[in-house]
C-alpha cells in the first residue's frame, strides 16, 4: 500500500512594508508627530506618537491606548470600535482616529496612540488641525498603497 505524502506548507516571505512618517504638528511648532503604518491585505495597523526637543532622550513615554475599529457593514457612515488597551490621556484621541480611518479605509484598523492633545497644551481648534493633518498624511499613504497594490 502506497502511503500518500502529506502536503507540505508553502513558505512565503511576509509582504509587510512598514512606512514611517514624521512631520511637525500645526500650531505646535516644537512638536513632531511620528506615524508608523502597516497596510496588510485584510487590515491596517497605525501607531502614533509625538516628540519635542524639551523631552530628554532617555525619558520613557507610556505606550498609550490601543483601539480596534471596523466599518459597519449595515451603515457605511458608522464604525464599530473596541478598546483593547486604555490609557486615560489618549483614549479619546485614539478612538476618534481609529473610527475615522476604519470608515475611510473600509477595512478594519488597529490604532495605537500615545498622543495626549491636552498635554500638548493645545486649544480645541489647534487640536483639530493636528488631527486633520495626521489623517490627511495617513490617507495620502493609503492612496499610494492602493495604487501600488494589485486588486485581490
Amino acid at each position: 500500500m502506497a502511503s500518500e505524502a502529506l502536503p507540505q506548507p508553502e513558505l512565503t516571505a511576509p509582504n509587510v512594508k512598514p512606512q514611517e512618517v514624521s512631520f511637525t504638528l500645526p500650531k505646535a511648532f516644537h512638536t513632531t508627530a511620528h506615524v508608523h503604518l502597516n497596510f496588510l491585505g485584510h487590515c491596517a495597523m497605525v501607531f502614533l506618537a509625538t516628540s519635542s526637543p524639551a523631552e530628554s532622550g532617555g525619558s520613557i513615554k507610556p505606550m498609550g491606548s490601543f483601539v480596534y475599529a471596523m466599518p459597519d457593514r449595515t451603515s457605511p457612515k458608522s464604525t464599530i470600535a473596541t478598546t483593547l488597551y486604555t490609557s486615560a490621556p489618549s483614549i479619546e484621541y485614539t478612538s476618534r482616529i481609529a473610527k475615522i480611518l476604519a470608515r475611510r479605509f473600509s477595512i478594519p484598523v488597529y490604532v495605537g496612540c500615545s498622543i495626549d492633545p491636552h498635554g500638548l497644551g493645545l486649544e480645541v481648534e489647534e487640536e483639530m488641525e493636528g488631527l486633520t493633518k495626521i489623517i490627511n498624511v495617513i490617507m495620502e499613504k493609503w492612496e499610494e498603497h492602493k495604487k501600488e497594490t494589485p486588486v485581490q
